[in-house]
């Protein structure tokens, strides 16, 4: 029989391959390759936002009084009947500012401020991000609330833009839809102001959408999250990324486009996984609330794919 001396120089220590299917190895493994890239893409979808109670763009069957969200979303139907249009965004804007940024917003918001190098691109309208970035301005100073501002692919409710001249500005103020006359006007030109969001038809914003390319182009990690992955050139941006040879990180409950080329999926709400997978980064600052730890019976799938450790 062989004493331990001999056993550990003879007998080779089998090594420990990862069980793919223990969510804490993946929590961390997402965690490990965070912590570990130079430069990160966030991109965000609507999955972000339902636990803060935002209703998704078809929530109710996809009618909002026997119109589809597409007759409604765009020029043609403002500049047919603005004040129809208003009245639909008047009430989805009432319903976001009930809403508040939930756990996932403040983390990403943490990450993007302390973070050097990363991108935060969300496809979302309803302003969360943007706020649980301003709400680092009291812990971490004007500058970090600066860098965790979204790059907001699609526009913002919060935000209007004149029909006519180049005038845009944020509004929070309550949109009187009642009449064509209470609707809000452009103080620069007067003419009708509407939302400062992409409608169906309309390009993307040129600034916006480049800034996003680049950060795709040089992303060592693409972490997705609550997106279907379906609606283009959003859904292109982790295309992009990892045929750079970056790494894809995807958080959602179900299977998208993404999955097959994701080194890491994660199958739990994005509340529960972002602040788990982005640990390392919220605890810098005391006054900031703390980040609950992962818990230990996560739903969560791993799949293997060349190149899983290395670029």
């Amino acid at each position: 029989m062989l004493n331990a001396q001999e056993r550990d120089q003879k007998v080779p220590h089998p090594v420990l391959m990862p069980k793919l299917n223990e969510p804490l190895l993946l929590v961390d493994r997402a965690r490990r390759l965070l912590d570990d890239a130079r430069t990160v893409l966030v991109l965000t979808g609507a999955g972000v936002s339902q636990p803060s109670g935002v209703p998704t763009f078809r929530d109710a069957g996809g009618l909002w009084r026997n119109h589809k969200p597409e007759e409604l979303a765009t020029a043609g139907a403002f500049a047919h009947d603005p004040r129809l249009v208003w009245e639909w965004y008047a009430w989805r804007r009432g319903l976001v500012a009930d809403c508040e940024p939930n756990q996932a917003h403040h983390a990403l918001a943490r990450f993007a401020a302390l973070h050097p190098q990363v991108t935060l691109v969300t496809q979302n309208v309803d302003g969360l991000h943007e706020r649980a970035a301003a709400d680092l301005d009291r812990s971490l100073g004007e500058a970090a609330a600066e860098r965790a501002q979204p790059l907001a692919l699609h526009g913002s409710l919060s935000r209007i833009r004149c029909s006519k001249c180049s005038y845009a500005a944020d509004y929070p103020a309550v949109v009187d839809s009642t009449s064509l006359a209470t609707l809000p006007k452009c103080p620069d030109c007067g003419a009708l102001l509407r939302p400062a969001v992409v409608w169906f038809g309309e390009g993307l914003p040129t600034d916006i959408l480049e800034a996003a390319w680049r950060a795709a182009e040089s992303a060592d990690v693409c972490l997705v999250l609550g997106t279907s992955a379906v609606v283009q050139p959003a859904a292109s941006l982790a295309n992009i990324a990892h045929g750079a040879g970056g790494q894809i990180i995807e958080v959602n409950p179900v299977e998208t486009p993404l999955s097959v080329i994701s080194s890491v999926v994660l199958r739990d709400s994005v509340e529960l996984i972002v602040p788990a997978i982005l640990a390392t980064w919220q605890s810098a600052d005391a006054g900031f609330a703390s980040t609950p730890s992962p818990p230990s019976e996560l739903p969560v799938q791993e799949l293997e794919r060349p190149g899983l450790d290395g670029r």
